[in-house]
């Protein structure tokens, strides 16, 4: 059999899941353009292949209809995005993911990126290499009002970790009612924005949330966070929200386009990454072998 991997960063934090494949005698071919694969450099691999260790490629109807062996798709992390899952089960392919793996990861990331927006830890560590002592007052978490949008696996971790360190955590999610955690409140997203002082997106889906009518609901001074799907904020908005002051500071992990060359490039106070919060080295192997158990399953291999 052979196994296209998609993830471009497969094997780098340990090369486990590679062996565990070629233990069952399976060709893998890794990702040779080592970034995210376009429609037709994806659609060229599998050609031949049995099964796809999947990571943010597309792989729609026009992709999938053109994989005659394909048996099974196993997604390396949470979202689903980019897979047109109705039409592959509907060719006869398995599709698999791992809602587990990117849970603590992606919280302590964003818990990281928090900080070092409201203790000035980018702007200090700047001055410093530039030869100023410049000192600036920040701002605790104790007593912060932080909505979380979205209140799944890892919005909720993220959350504990929050109210563990004295903030006033609200949850806005269509999909929970009722929340045993009584230091928790359950708001709508339009009191949620009027009360927050930070905004956390880990939402699921594809529709926009921050749009222009939404941050006209938001308090001056609003810090926004992002890890979940570039496409929950909208991008013109936001950039306006941002001159306009509504918006204070901000941190993306996640981009309309990647790799990301746009105009909140220009934006200081907008704390950027490359799409790394799973990039730890126990989250990584986690995902990774439990996306290669998954590919195994579906292909009548065992694990």
């Amino acid at each position: 059999m052979k196994v296209i991997v998609g993830a471009s960063s497969f094997a780098q934090a340990d090369d486990a899941p590679l062996r565990k494949l070629e233990a069952h005698g399976i060709e893998v071919v890794l990702n040779p353009y080592k970034r995210r694969m376009n429609a037709d450099e994806i659609t060229e691999l599998l050609q031949d292949a049995d099964g796809l260790l999947a990571g943010l490629e597309p792989l729609d109807e026009t992709v999938l209809k053109n994989t005659p062996r394909l048996k099974a798709l196993a997604r390396i992390g949470i979202g689903m995005d980019n897979v047109d899952i109705a039409f592959a089960e509907s060719q006869g392919i398995r599709v698999s993911n791992t809602p587990e793996g990117p849970t603590q990861a992606v919280a302590e990331m964003s818990l990281a990126a928090l900080l070092s927006l409201l203790r000035n830890l980018i702007s200090f560590n700047n001055d410093l290499h530039q030869g100023r002592w410049d000192k600036q007052i920040g701002s605790s978490i104790l007593g912060l009002k932080v909505l979380l949008i979205g209140y799944g696996r890892t919005g909720k971790r993220f959350g504990d970790m929050l109210q563990a360190l004295g903030a006033e955590v609200m949850a806005c999610d269509p999909n929970v009612s009722d929340e045993t955690n009584s230091s928790l409140r359950l708001v709508s997203l339009e009191q949620g924005l009027a009360e927050a002082e930070v905004i956390s997106l880990h939402a699921g889906g594809v529709d926009t949330i921050l749009d222009a009518d939404a941050f006209s609901k938001m308090q001056p001074g609003v810090i926004i966070l992002n890890s979940a799907r570039a496409g929950l904020i909208d991008e013109a908005a936001f950039t306006d929200a941002l001159d306009k002051g509504i918006v204070s500071q901000a941190w993306l992990d996640v981009f309309w386009e990647e790799p990301y060359q746009g105009a909140l490039t220009k934006y200081p106070q907008v704390l950027m990454t490359p799409h790394v919060c799973t990039y730890t080295r126990q989250c990584r192997l986690g995902m990774e072998m439990q996306a290669v158990d998954n590919l195994l399953r579906d292909l009548g291999l065992g694990s």
